[in-house]
């Protein structure tokens, strides 16, 4: 595999091309951000942790059937991805009130939901990736009926998996992101893109509710590198511990 241009740099990762066209590299990188981007920093090795972490976790979400763009790791930092057209439309899972909920709803933190809530957000950075509604995606051509529904239906299956893989770990899953694309090739494929790491979740220890992910360092709290390493020592992708 022949890794050529770079085509994309975002806040966390860089995305190059490769002489196979459905196919591309990923790389993490340990730029931090928070709050779109107003707050930066560096995390040591978050890159190495993140890839780690994600490759898992696409590993096992793969292996239960859900179609996912990850191919296989190239080395510490890289991942071989498949080629997608990202949908402009996260869905954030939230199975505990934390966040940007409690601060909307002026609820505490740390209230289990009776059922999850699955939330849209337009990705747009320069409007700071506004709250949107069904209509809103559906209406603005962001996704179709058919992907809409498959999306929502994927995201609980997704939930269900990752709830279970974490409460076996001895962490509780709050609340994540998730990012979906249409498949380079093959019309009418979607499949999840991205990724899923203590950068894009919310991850606190079942017993102690020690945050175990970036809120760590949007809200300054210490020991950010200690707890992105802590989740991938739990995971067994990494030998480090915190």
């Amino acid at each position: 595999m022949e890794k050529r241009e770079q085509l994309y740099e975002g806040k966390a990762k860089v995305i190059f091309a490769t002489d196979n066209p459905d196919l591309l590299i990923q790389y993490f990188k340990d730029d931090a951000t928070a709050f779109n981007g107003v707050k930066k920093g560096t995390i040591t090795d978050k890159g190495v942790v993140n890839n780690l972490v994600a490759g898992k976790l696409m590993t096992i979400l793969d292996a239960v059937g859900i179609p996912v763009h990850f191919v296989r790791q190239l080395n510490d930092r890289e991942q071989l991805i498949r080629r997608v057209e990202i949908i402009p439309v996260e869905v954030v899972i939230r199975n505990v009130v934390a966040g940007s909920m409690a601060r909307r709803l002026g609820l505490d933190e740390g209230q289990q939901l009776p059922r999850p809530i699955l939330e849209f957000y337009y990705k747009a950075d320069a409007l700071d990736d506004p709250l949107v509604i069904r209509d809103h995606v559906l209406v603005f051509g962001w996704a179709t009926e058919d992907e809409l529904h498959w999306i929502e239906t994927t995201c609980r299956r997704i939930n269900d998996v990752l709830i279970a893989f974490f409460a076996n770990i001895g962490i509780r899953l709050v609340d994540y992101k998730l990012e979906f694309g249409r498949l380079h090739g093959e019309v009418g494929k979607v499949v999840l893109a991205d990724e899923i790491s203590p950068d894009t979740c919310r991850l606190w220890d079942l017993t102690t509710g020690e945050k175990l992910d970036k809120d760590r360092f949007r809200r300054d709290l210490g020991g950010v590198v200690e707890a992105y390493q802590e989740v991938a020592r739990r995971m067994g992708v990494t030998s480090k511990t915190s």
